[in-house]
């Protein structure tokens, strides 16, 4: 498709339906999430038309539509001052105008909140992956998820307090297939000394501003000794910029089973992006699952909020027992980057007494309540909340 449908698409996708909330000033403390730091080079677009932000939806495939779906429901009950984009994606179809109609409004908006697009291994090998071809086109290098014990949910191990800092942009994601004879392939992993000094920095003054002290960098350098042995080499160079955070490395696999053996020796880990997909998931798992750890792609110009495992959730779609709390903190990622603190402090305080205090649990970590009940309970403590400072004032 040429220029002009591109452009058709970005006037349609204004079409869709937005979610326009009131200003609300909550004295809640706040408690900030990883977002509440803000980089140098990642500062927040500035509020418009009265102190209101606009921010690109895009609800993807599987329990995406419905969650995104509870937290317009979410943020207009907590009088939010946000209005939703809605731009869809179609990752069933071949041509890449839904896409690149959705990166022109992360353009134009500056953030986003997603749910995952599915990518299926059947489609053609000329299909690119939609998320991938997002995170790249943005140049969102830096993917960073706090995996962390919550109340009132049961796990094997407790005490996790992980910051995981994942390159995002190359690697094993760069694309780059080709087979040779037949029969043999070729997968070129693509390290660069520019965008692996980038990640070790961002992972450093992370850990450096949260507090944090020490940062772990996880490679197969043993066996990669030119490619991860680059990735290994640029962590150690930054690493001797900041004499105040100890610094370790370990060999991927053996992290793995260090993490499910004895978590709390991690404290801030960076690593390739093949490995972070893996360390994410077993980390997700160690505190509960998927439905309950947000996520956030950063870059120099713009940020994308999202689940942190990048699930679809296809096989539990539309049975309202999808586990709200991971796209509802992700959402509160989000605020906390647009410096709404109060708001984010807000939803997330009803999430977390929703979950320990009433014990509101769906399925996955074995409860019997639905999204809907789910929500329902979120709201009703936002309510409650209201009224409280309502009352004092």
């Amino acid at each position: 498709m040429g220029s002009l449908s591109r452009l058709l698409g970005v006037v349609a996708s204004h079409q869709c339906v937005k979610c326009s909330v009131k200003l609300f000033s909550s004295s809640t403390i706040a408690q900030k999430g990883v977002t509440s730091y803000v980089m140098q080079h990642g500062i927040p677009p500035p509020a418009k038309y009265g102190g209101r932000h606009t921010v690109t939806l895009i609800p993807g495939d599987g329990i995406g539509p419905e969650l995104t779906l509870h937290v317009k429901e979410v943020f207009r009950q907590a009088c939010v001052p946000v209005d939703f984009e809605e731009v869809c994606v179609n990752s069933a179809s071949e041509d890449e105008d839904d896409i690149y109609n959705a990166i022109t409004a992360i353009r134009r908006n500056g953030v986003a909140l997603k749910g995952n697009i599915e990518t299926k291994h059947t489609m053609p090998p000329s299909h690119k992956s939609r998320n991938n071809l997002l995170r790249t086109s943005l140049d969102l290098y830096a993917n960073v998820i706090h995996c962390q014990s919550l109340p009132g949910v049961q796990t094997r191990h407790k005490d996790i307090d992980i910051l995981i800092v994942r390159e995002n942009t190359e690697g094993e994601y760069s694309s780059l297939e080709h087979e040779s004879v037949p029969g043999v392939v070729e997968s070129l992993k693509i390290i660069t000394k520019a965008n692996s000094l980038r990640i070790a920095e961002y992972a450093f003054q992370l850990a450096r501003e949260k507090g944090r002290k020490k940062v772990t960098a996880v490679h197969k350098a043993n066996i990669m000794k030119l490619g991860d042995g680059l990735f290994l080499h640029c962590c150690k160079e930054v690493a001797a910029g900041y004499p105040d955070i100890t610094f370790d490395n370990m060999i991927v696999d053996n992290t793995t089973m260090q993490l499910v053996s004895r978590p709390q020796q991690f404290d801030v880990m960076v690593m390739p992006n093949l490995y972070g997909n893996v360390v994410n998931n077993v980390c997700a798992g160690l505190v509960g699952g998927p439905g309950l750890v947000p996520g956030a792609n950063y870059g120099n110009n713009y940020a994308v909020f999202e689940t942190a495992t990048r699930n679809t959730g296809k096989s539990i779609a539309t049975k309202n027992i999808a586990n709200p709390t991971a796209m509802l903190l992700a959402s509160c990622m989000m605020l906390d980057h647009l410096k709404l603190h109060d708001d984010a402090a807000t939803i997330r305080k009803a999430i977390l007494t929703t979950m320990n205090e009433h014990r509101m649990h769906t399925p996955d970590i074995g409860g019997q309540g639905t999204t809907s009940e789910v929500v329902q309970a979120i709201l009703k403590q936002i309510i409650n909340g209201k009224g409280n400072r309502l009352a004092l004032h």
